[in-house]
C-alpha cells in the first residue's frame, strides 16, 4: 500500500548499531558526518543507561521506596526524551545523505500501541496517569515500524509530560488511510506549534522553536510513506473533548 524508495539497496535498522563511517582524512573533514558519528555513539551509550536505569527501578520497586522510584523515573523520562532527538538527528541526517533506510512491512497497530506503551510504563506508573488505548485486535497496516513508532514514541512522551493525568490512544481506518490519534487532558499545544503545523516544512526554523526539530521529523516522516497519489501527514489541535492536545498521524 505504500511506495517508498530513499535508499533501494538498504534494508539496515535505522536504530542499529551499525556504523557512520567517519571521513577519511582531514582534508576531507566533513563536520556533519562527525557530528552524525557523535550522535549515534551518544544513542548506543544512552540506550545502555536507560536500561541501567530499568533495572535500577525494578530494585526500588520490590524495595517500596517510592521518592527514589519517583527520581529514577524522571530520569528514565529525561534521557528517553534525549534518545529519541538523537534518533531524530540521525535520521534527518541520513535523508540529507540519502541513506534513509526505510522497510515497508505489514504490522498490528494492536502489537505497536502495546509497545509503546509499555515502553514508557515505568514513568506513567510512577506518575498515576491512566492510558487508554482503542485499537481492534485485527487492524493492521503497511509502514516502516521503527520510523513511525520512534515518531508516535516522541508524541506520545510529550503526552506524558503535558497531561492532567490521562492520555488516549485510538487507530482506525478513516476515508481508507490509517488514523492513529493521540490525546491528552492538558493545556494543549501551544499557539506558535499550531502555527508553525501548516507551514511548509522548508520554511520551518528549527532553531526558532525547541519543538521544531519533532514537528518536522514528525511530518518528514509522515510524508514519506506514500500510496499512490496520497502521502501521509499529521494534524494538531486543541480544544478536543478532554480538553487538551490532539496529534493525529494519517498514512495512506
Amino acid at each position: 500500500m505504500s511506495n517508498i524508495n530513499l535508499d533501494p539497496n538498504s534494508n539496515s535498522d535505522p536504530n542499529s548499531d551499525e556504523q557512520i563511517k567517519p571521513p577519511d582524512s582531514p582534508q576531507s573533514l566533513d563536520f556533519s558526518s562527525v557530528l552524525a558519528c557523535a550522535v549515534h555513539d551518544m544513542k548506543n551509550s544512552l540506550c545502555m543507561l536507560i536500561q541501567s536505569i530499568d533495572t535500577l527501578s525494578d530494585i526500588e520497586s520490590k524495595n517500596q521506596e517510592p521518592e527514589k522510584a519517583a527520581e529514577l523515573a524522571k530520569i528514565h523520562y529525561e534521557a528517553s526524551r534525549l534518545n529519541t532527538n538523537l534518533l531524530q538527528m540521525l535520521s534527518l541526517y541520513r535523508v540529507e545523505k540519502d541513506q534513509l533506510p526505510i522497510l515497508i512491512e505489514e504490522h498490528y497497530i494492536e502489537d505497536m500501541v502495546e509497545e509503546l506503551v509499555a515502553k514508557n510504563a515505568f514513568y506513567s506508573d510512577n506518575k498515576t496517569l491512566t492510558i487508554e488505548t482503542h485499537v481492534s485486535a485485527d487492524l493492521m497496516w503497511y509502514f516502516d515500524d521503527n520510523l513511525i513508532g520512534n515518531l508516535l514514541n516522541d508524541v506520545f512522551v510529550n503526552a506524558m509530560r503535558y497531561t492532567k493525568d490521562k492520555i488516549t490512544i485510538e487507530a482506525g481506518i478513516v476515508d481508507a488511510q490509517l488514523q492513529i490519534t493521540i490525546r491528552d487532558n492538558g493545556r494543549g499545544y501551544p499557539a506558535h506549534m499550531l502555527q508553525i503545523s501548516d507551514l511548509p516544512m522548508q520554511e520551518l526554523n528549527l532553531s526558532g522553536y525547541k519543538t521544531g526539530l519533532g514537528l518536522f521529523f514528525a511530518r518528514l516522516i509522515a510524508a514519506a510513506h506514500t500510496n499512490k497519489d496520497r502521502s501521509g501527514y499529521i494534524k494538531l489541535a486543541n480544544d478536543d473533548e478532554m480538553g487538551g492536545s490532539v496529534f493525529t498521524l494519517v498514512l495512506p
